[in-house]
């Protein structure tokens, strides 16, 4: 019997070129706050939850972590990026990609740790409606990477076995939700991180972007 593969995609800097979008919008909505941090410190942390992701914040600067204050942060930032909405754009072969997937008949979703109010603004560039496409966002489950949730309630929607899925992230905190679900990591280059870390984080394979992994996708895809 044919094992049919499904591929879990996250969503920034991997399928859209938004990753230093989401730093500058972090680094303004830090600087409202008063808090200092460079922006290498905040690059290293997108791709984990926003709630996560300011408590590590504030915990490294001694601020405080009062829930108001990050969710004061957390609307900081989503009006921050949706004001850089027009740089947002996606990745080469990023559609290309999906399209193949498609028209292959291979089942396909996009997780990702951010909430709907930004990542609309990356689906839209994208082109993917998520009300006919699988979509599942921070407001869909309790916890979000680097635990596995998003990816297991992906694949939960596609009626596919977290087991027989291909989890595709630019970060290493996708690499450790797939490694965490049983899943298969491959890792892109499109965000910032070395191949290096993504590998020692669980990806079993490493390319550029989309369209790198769309020319090299019978390594990954089970074969009709």
């Amino acid at each position: 019997m044919r094992i049919e593969t499904a591929f879990l995609f996250d969503l920034d800097g991997t399928l859209v070129d938004s990753v230093y979008q989401h730093v500058l919008a972090w680094k303004e909505a830090l600087d409202q706050e008063g808090i200092e941090l460079s922006v290498w410190r905040i690059h290293r942390k997108i791709g984990m939850s926003g709630g996560l992701f300011t408590n590590q914040l504030l915990r490294e600067t001694g601020g405080d972590i009062s829930p108001a204050r990050v969710e004061r942060l957390r609307h900081l930032h989503a009006e921050a990026y949706k004001r850089l909405r027009a740089q947002v754009r996606p990745l080469p072969g990023a559609r290309e990609l999906l399209d193949a997937l498609s028209e292959a008949g291979t089942r396909w979703a996009i997780a990702t740790s951010g909430r709907l109010e930004t990542a609309a603004v990356n689906l839209e560039a994208l082109g993917v409606d998520p009300a006919l496409n699988t979509v599942v966002t921070r407001d869909d489950v309790k916890y979000a990477k680097p635990d596995p949730d998003l990816f297991i309630a992906a694949a939960a929607r596609l009626d596919v076995p977290i087991e027989h899925t291909v989890v595709v992230g630019d970060s290493i905190w996708d690499m450790l939700a797939a490694r965490r679900c049983r899943a298969l990591g491959v890792g892109l280059l499109s965000g910032g991180y070395g191949a290096e870390e993504l590998e020692r984080a669980g990806a079993l394979r490493v390319y550029d972007d989309p369209a790198d992994l769309l020319h090299h996708l019978d390594e990954v895809a089970a074969r009709p």
